[in-house]
């Protein structure tokens, strides 16, 4: 049972860290090897290379397997508030992935690097945890490690929830990316009509602050 226990690893990582709009989600999933192998047999992978259906039914196949999971969520104007106390978005992650990690009992962490240098950020992380354990920080997580990229589909699949919810109360405004045409239209015709962004969208963002202008 303890030789088990060693083998458990906790992959993080975020869905809607560059959105103009709607929430950061950070979700992290523990898994022993054989269940990451089964994962990984049933095409388990980072989020982004899988539809929404098809993340939503992977969702439920690896709530099924998992040791354990955690999810957290960060509002927009949470986030604006944070920024506005020096408090950059790296360091917003950084502080969200250690409550993942310090939530959930594992081995050893892997985690989806929003830092340009992954070393220094698996050095932060290791930094904030209540209990020593191996923190492997690294570009390209979710694609490499299936247990980084259940947490990536778990990440997704909250956001969208709460993204659909969102919807309802304030209209089509697309997926909340800057990139995205639905987004910026909804965002123009938003502020001509009302004149200030509601709580939904990050004020703090060069997007956000463009289309008052």
């Amino acid at each position: 049972m303890e030789e088990n226990k060693a083998l458990i690893t906790l992959g993080i990582d975020e869905a809607g860290r560059g959105s103009v709009i709607g929430p950061l989600v950070v979700a992290g999933v523990s898994l022993t090897p054989a269940n990451e192998e089964k994962l990984k047999k049933v095409g388990v992978k980072d989020s982004k290379l899988l539809s929404q259906k098809r993340r939503e039914s992977l969702a439920k196949k690896i709530e099924a397997v998992a040791e354990d999971i955690a999810v957290v969520s960060l509002s927009a104007c949470r986030i604006d508030a944070m920024r506005a106390e020096g408090i950059n978005l790296n360091r917003i992650e950084e502080i969200k992935f250690i409550e993942i990690a310090n939530l959930v009992n594992s081995d050893r962490i892997i985690a989806d690097a929003p830092d340009v240098n992954a070393k220094r950020f698996a050095g932060l992380l290791s930094k904030g945890l209540d209990r020593k354990r191996l923190v492997v920080a690294e570009h390209k997580a979710d694609t490499n490690y299936t247990v980084v990229g259940a947490a990536s589909i778990l990440a997704k699949v909250e956001r969208e929830r709460i993204i659909a919810e969102l919807r309802k109360q304030y209209g089509d405004f697309g997926p909340g990316y800057s990139s995205n045409a639905v987004t910026m239209k909804w965002m123009k015709d938003w502020m001509a009509k009302h004149g200030s962004w509601p709580d939904i969208v990050r004020k703090s963002w060069i997007t956000a602050s463009n289309e008052e202008g």
